[in-house]
């Protein structure tokens, strides 16, 4: 018996696009999340952001009436992330939402509340787009790898910037 080299060029072309087709069909590739924050199910867009001069990211807090200790809690995170971020200070500006009690913090403070859950962090970009939520853990440990995430999305972000 002789390999016919043609129908061996169709077999070698036409398996792997079965096989493409298969795994897209039937859904056999693995989805990849490469982000820790939460997308907005909905769009926010922050109306008078340019007025505030912002950096080219934002980590805010959103400081409501309805939240007391979760909010003091997240104000001191929102000061070690500002120290976590190290040399990319001067690209990320800190922001709270709301009014809060003390009205002597070093972060700018944004009066303009919106829809936002309470006590949770929020990344927005230069143009007052709300991207992603970071929301308020009870536990302390569980806070502290949201935290976590947040920092390496805002590097990943920071780098792919950088890029273009």
């Amino acid at each position: 018996m002789k390999n016919n080299p043609l129908l061996l060029f169709v077999g070698c072309c036409a398996i792997p696009l079965i096989l493409a087709y298969g795994a897209l069909k039937f859904d056999w590739l693995p989805t990849a999340i490469t982000n820790n924050g939460e997308f907005l199910s909905q769009e926010i867009k922050l109306k008078n952001w340019p007025k505030n001069n912002p950096k080219q990211w934002t980590i805010a807090l959103n400081y409501s009436n309805e939240c007391n200790t979760p909010c003091s809690e997240q104000l001191n995170a929102l000061n070690n992330l500002y120290v976590a971020l190290g040399k990319n200070q001067g690209k990320v500006d800190m922001a709270v939402m709301g009014s809060p009690n003390n009205k002597n913090l070093p972060w700018k403070i944004i009066t303009e509340q919106q829809s936002l859950n309470p006590a949770s962090l929020y990344l927005i970009d230069h143009m007052g787009l709300v991207v992603l939520e970071y929301p308020f853990k009870a536990e302390p440990q569980e806070n502290r790898l949201v935290q976590k995430g947040l920092l390496k999305d805002l590097k990943k972000l920071l780098n792919y910037s950088r890029s273009s």
